[in-house]
């Protein structure tokens, strides 16, 4: 399907809107914070993603199911969103994260944070990773 006239709004201008009204933190500060029980790490990246390498203790939410995960009103609402004081996110670079922060904020969330640079940054800082077999 081709449009047949110009996006109203595209991707860079929907990040843009994003990054005004959200928090970003960098990977140093937030390594910091791992393991503190009052911080969640919500990994919005595709299931594939997520088993490749995870965030240790980190929670699982696809960007797609994001908003039905976050709602208390639906059914596959997960308690775990609602509990944390700071909720940190991160995709594999961080622009699935800026989305992904902006909507929780739109929901009501407060103390959101996006990942600067997502994964990759966490790597390239040596921040810990591990497998499903290795949090079970």
């Amino acid at each position: 399907m081709t449009l047949t006239r110009p996006l109203k709004k595209g991707f860079k201008d929907m990040l843009a809107e994003a990054n005004a009204v959200i928090e970003a933190i960098s990977v140093h500060a937030a390594l910091d914070l791992l393991g503190d029980a009052n911080v969640l790490f919500v990994d919005v990246r595709e299931a594939h993603e997520y088993a490749a390498g995870m965030v240790p203790g980190s929670f699982h939410a696809p960007r797609g199911f994001l908003e039905f995960l976050a709602d208390p009103e639906c059914p596959m609402h997960k308690p775990e969103l609602a509990r944390a004081t700071k909720i940190i996110l991160f995709c594999a670079t961080g622009g699935r994260s800026t989305l992904a922060a902006k909507t929780l904020i739109d929901m009501g969330y407060s103390n959101v944070f996006n990942l600067l640079g997502g994964v990759a940054a966490w790597k390239a800082a040596n921040g810990p990773l591990t497998t499903a077999n290795q949090q079970a």
